[in-house]
């Protein structure tokens, strides 16, 4: 198909990344069929161009799209729409708050928790830059006597105080509403994958067990980004309930 121009327009001074403004158009525009499969994108620094965006800003939003599945790079023929992926949405919820509504006495042990320098890919992915103090923390979550989840998020320190006791005494969604924080809007994307032999000794699981994953990216609702998360669920205790409606 022919090379597609892109009516896409970013706010300036919005504190949402500009990666992240174009992504989210280029993402609006192939689940609507705007930009149906096949369809070819200019090079990076046409687009660029075209968008008054520097081509750093433009690759990034093209390598987010390609990591979601959404967009392929083949040598001789540029970047190209692949699909739109099915997505369904879940209410944006800690597991902490889950599992008390449903009284499943939820409590957490945390394996590990310090600050450190983000990682470049987290940076980027969170729209920080480089460098940007973080806490990274590991939590063992358990439904009554049970374990359920294991769970590595990383937080902006600048957002507010944490420490290891306070992620076992509270859900961290709650810590966010106590420092006055409120969550707007995440990515997330679901997934599965079999047990590592850590991960089986945790849960309570032989090795090669199956895991469910979530990956999730959240902003406050001033385009913040408050937390990333990596977690892993036992297949076995846990699922994810979508509703679904008709249209």
């Amino acid at each position: 198909m022919s090379r597609a121009a892109l009516p896409i327009r970013v706010d300036r001074n919005s504190p949402v990344p500009l990666y992240f403004q174009v992504a989210q158009h280029l993402e609006q525009m192939i689940e609507s069929g705007e930009l149906p499969m096949g369809t070819r994108l200019e090079n990076e620094i046409d687009l660029a161009d075209q968008l008054g965006l520097s081509r750093q800003t433009m690759r990034r939003a093209i390598e987010y799209l390609v990591g979601r599945g959404l967009l392929l790079r083949k040598r001789g023929i540029g970047t190209q729409v692949v699909h739109a992926k099915v997505t369904r949405e879940v209410e944006l919820t800690s597991l902490y708050d889950d599992l008390a509504k449903t009284g499943r006495d939820p409590s957490t042990t945390v394996v590990s928790f310090r600050a450190e320098p983000a990682p470049d890919a987290l940076a980027a992915e969170l729209g920080l830059a480089a460098g940007t103090p973080v806490y990274v923390f590991e939590r063992l979550r358990f439904a009554g006597a049970e374990p359920l989840a294991l769970m590595r998020n990383h937080v902006p320190e600048h957002l507010m105080r944490l420490s290891a006791a306070d992620l076992e005494a509270q859900g961290l969604y709650n810590l966010f509403r106590a420092n006055g924080i409120s969550m707007r809007i995440a990515k997330q994307s679901i997934g599965a994958r079999a047990a590592t032999a850590a991960e089986a000794r945790a849960l309570g699981e032989r090795k090669g067990a199956p895991l469910l994953t979530m990956e999730r990216s959240a902003y406050d609702e001033q385009g913040r980004a408050v937390e990333h998360g990596r977690h892993v669920y036992r297949a076995s205790r846990y699922s994810f309930d979508l509703t679904l409606t008709g249209w």
